[in-house]
């Protein structure tokens, strides 16, 4: 592979699905997309739960938030793509795992990580994400998302709201040095929450991976030197 994770094939996909009975349009060229998209494809051949495994493998190779011994939590883990770069990424512990995930859906178990099934939300999740980690993490990824209810505005909110509330988890939690990583949409951070990243992290910068299709709206923060 040219870079680490990124697809290495070539090929134009060209692939047609027959609009099915009862089947809505969106849903046709939904399946026409994962048809010709070339990191699905690589996702299947290399055995990642996703495409947007590659996302988190892009981000890494560029910014290096993730490293040998780093203990990380994976917010929004379902189906497990990203847990298994991080995992991957960070090397295996002598005692316990490195990398533990959370998500509202069951996620099928990934070597080397600890998984729950749970509100980040709810009352105590954030000390038994803790205590499973067995120390204070060095990084904190977010690839929440709130359900679409496709008005853009309230939308947007919604996904603000998350990242501002595992944003203020991490200010918590986080070890000196740390990185945090969420997906944001639209025009990136909320302006007041960037500030506050600015003041807390050596480095803010917004990226949007190659993995990432060019018709979403999401890009993702990456904040690095965190200050404690």
């Amino acid at each position: 592979m040219a870079k680490r994770g990124a697809p290495t094939t070539g090929r134009a996909l060209n692939e047609r699905v027959k609009t099915a009975k009862g089947r809505k349009l969106s849903s046709t060229r939904w399946l026409e997309r994962q048809l010709n998209d070339p990191y699905v494809a690589e996702a299947r051949r290399v055995g990642y739960r996703s495409r947007a495994a590659f996302k988190l493998a892009e981000l890494d190779d560029r910014f290096h938030f993730l490293g040998d011994g780093k203990r990380v939590l994976d917010l929004g883990a379902a189906p497990g793509g990203w847990t298994q770069i991080a995992v991957a990424r960070v090397g295996k512990a002598k005692v316990g795992d490195r990398v533990v995930g959370l998500d509202l859906l069951a996620i099928d178990p990934v070597p080397g990580a600890t998984l729950f099934q749970g509100d980040f939300l709810d009352d105590g999740i954030e000390h038994k994400l803790i205590e499973a980690l067995g120390a204070a993490p060095d990084v904190i990824l977010s690839d929440m998302a709130a359900p679409a209810t496709g008005h853009a505005p309230t939308d947007h909110i919604r996904i603000v709201a998350l990242v501002e509330t595992a944003y203020d988890f991490a200010r918590e939690v986080l070890a000196p040095g740390g990185a945090f990583v969420a997906k944001v949409f639209q025009g990136g951070t909320e302006r007041a929450l960037l500030e506050r990243m600015k003041k807390d992290f050596v480095s803010v910068r917004h990226a949007k991976p190659p993995a990432s299709r060019a018709e979403s709206a999401e890009v993702y923060v990456v904040a690095q030197g965190f200050r404690g």
